[in-house]
């Protein structure tokens, strides 16, 4: 039988008695009445009508007296917190039902940690106003410890400022503190392992499952800012960035500078972001053709940043034998398909038959035009069928428009990738991927192998380097940029004929450190002239491991970044 029950005035709740084990009962209110409860508001000390300079936490909801007062004494945009784990007094009172206010946090966690995360969040929600705890003296008989523990825990943090001890000036010291967001799903591993060789003090702050901004994750990076004090947050395609901005609000708050690398599209991610724009947020992008359109969205600091390799995994070979006897060719290509990849986003959206009918077409334009965007393609290109645009127009949501923006992408890039590869079947090379290169050259008659897929950490770098001529052609999905092969290969000490784009230019010398096609036709000359003279591929492929090592490692990259924010944020 519950300790609390309900003194009534015919059907009224007007009081709560607690019931001790000595037999002593205890009215919550008694003859003072409401002025009882009433009286827990004494610490705010405001006048009525203005908003409170802190927090109000009411510890104990009791029967409404105070947060009926409260309510109306504040202004209507005023948060205030509520914090009662009495289920029984709750059922009693129907507090919770009587004041639906979307002012009102409800705090009901029987666990005091829990409890206290949840106000913490709130706090940085609002801004980091200090709390002021305002307890109900029946809850603290009730169970002293804990809402005793809670009271002291709120005050602590209303005397200690967090504010002073999180906030301070970035990168004052010798070397900068990194604090690097990571997860299961995606590691971060080769910015690690950067931090380590370039003498960064570092930690990981790992996201658990599908959590983001969540309360465990935002209580964790508040330790991490006041116990490692790190000058920045690295991150990569916006890991860890929630869609409302919580973390990018936390971050502001704290005036620390966060790094994010995009490594993929960052329209394909960025489209999911309620909040965007901070000016504590410093966007980098493999795709320097994306810098334009990243500014428009209201990006301040935006830099392009090439991929990059890690010397210590991609390596010329320390033996005269491959690890696998399978690996060893003349020429070979490692690349998804993309027929499956294609397949899914058709089946995961149902687009309407408009857009389906001639998709291979449309795929093909886009392919072959200038255009960077799917978007401004499908809206802009005279060539595009009305009724393609009006049904693409009428998709559901963003989301659906790209997933069939993506579907053409893949669409176009499986296309070019079977014709190129087409190009080197003649030379019997050996291709790493999914089973979609059968169904891609089913009709062809000509000796080629297909070896599954190997893994980027265990398998490419030991493969690589056992191909006379490693063999590369980038996604339609970064017309202008080049992929990680450019580094990777050169790294292992290896041979690579890739197709121009115009990045490249930039990062390589063509003829000298990477052999370059600008169409598929020429691909059969070239693959022949250097399969004939290993001389000229060892110098080319020593040039090219030169220049990586020189500009283009995983080091550069994570210097390149940490400089950037200590220029705009010191």
């Amino acid at each position: 039988m519950s300790r609390v029950r309900g003194v009534y005035e015919g059907d009224a709740l007007i009081d709560l008695s607690l019931h001790h084990q000595d037999g002593r009962v205890t009215r919550m209110l008694g003859p003072a009445g409401a002025a009882r409860e009433l009286s827990v508001l004494a610490p705010l000390r405001q006048p009525e009508g203005e908003a409170p300079s802190s927090l109000p936490v009411l510890l104990g909801a009791g029967l409404g007296h105070a947060l009926e007062a409260l309510l109306a004494q504040t202004p209507p945009d005023t948060p205030i917190a509520v914090v009662d784990k009495e289920q029984d007094i709750l059922t009693l009172s129907g507090i919770r039902a009587r004041f639906a206010d979307p002012r009102i946090f409800w705090v009901d966690q029987p666990d005091s940690d829990q409890a206290l995360g949840l106000l913490t969040q709130w706090q940085m929600e609002h801004g980091g106003k200090p709390f002021t705890p305002l307890a109900n003296p029946f809850y603290l008989r009730l169970d002293g410890d804990w809402y005793k523990s809670l009271r002291q825990a709120l005050e602590a943090s209303a005397r200690s400022n967090f504010w002073d001890k999180a906030v301070a000036p970035r990168f004052a010291g010798n070397e900068p503190r990194v604090l690097l967001i990571t997860s299961k799903y995606f590691l971060v591993g080769e910015m690690v392992d950067a931090c380590k060789r370039l003498g960064y003090p570092h930690r990981l702050l790992t996201l658990k499952d599908e959590e983001i901004a969540g309360t465990e994750f935002v209580e964790r990076l508040l330790t991490e800012v006041i116990d490692f004090k790190p000058d920045c947050v690295l991150t990569m395609n916006h890991l860890g960035v929630d869609r409302e901005g919580v973390l990018m609000d936390l971050l502001a708050r704290l005036r620390l500078p966060l790094g994010s690398w995009f490594v993929d599209n960052p329209h394909l991610i960025l489209h999911l972001y309620n909040r965007l724009i901070s000016p504590w947020a410093t966007i980098f992008t493999w795709d320097a053709d994306n810098l334009p359109s990243l500014r428009a969205i209201g990006f301040e600091h935006v830099f392009h940043l090439p991929l990059g390799t890690d010397p210590e995994r991609f390596r010329p070979p320390s033996g005269n034998k491959p690890p696998q006897p399978s690996w060893r060719s003349q020429v070979s290509f490692v690349g998804n398909s993309m027929v499956y990849k294609v397949g899914l986003r058709m089946k995961a959206v149902h687009f309407p038959a408009a857009l389906l009918r001639g998709y291979r077409r449309l795929a093909a334009m886009f392919g072959a035009s200038e255009e960077r965007s799917v978007r401004h393609f499908l809206l802009e290109n005279p060539a595009t069928p009305a009724e393609v645009t009006a049904a693409y127009n009428n998709l559901p949501d963003n989301e659906a428009r790209l997933a069939y923006e993506a579907m053409l992408t893949w669409e176009a890039t499986r296309q070019y990738r079977a014709a190129c590869v087409e190009h080197i079947l003649p030379f019997r090379p050996l291709i790493v991927g999914d089973d979609g290169w059968l169904i891609n050259f089913r009709r062809l008659k000509a000796e080629w192998r297909l070896h599954p897929v190997l893994t980027y950490y265990d398998g490419l770098p030991g493969f690589y380097p056992w191909s006379d001529i490693n063999f590369n052609c980038t996604s339609k999905q970064m017309k202008g940029a080049v992929n990680q092969r450019l580094f990777d290969v050169p790294a292992a000490g290896a041979f690579l004929i890739t197709d121009w784009r115009e990045q490249l230019d930039a990062l390589f010398i063509p003829g000298k450190e990477v052999i370059c096609f600008h169409e598929p036709d020429e691909i059969p000359e070239l693959v022949r002239y250097y399969l004939r003279r290993p001389t000229a591929r060892r110098a080319v492929a020593r040039a090219a491991r030169r220049r990586v090592l020189a500009e283009h490692t995983w080091d550069h990259r994570v210097r390149f970044m940490i400089k950037t924010l200590q220029t705009i944020y010191r």
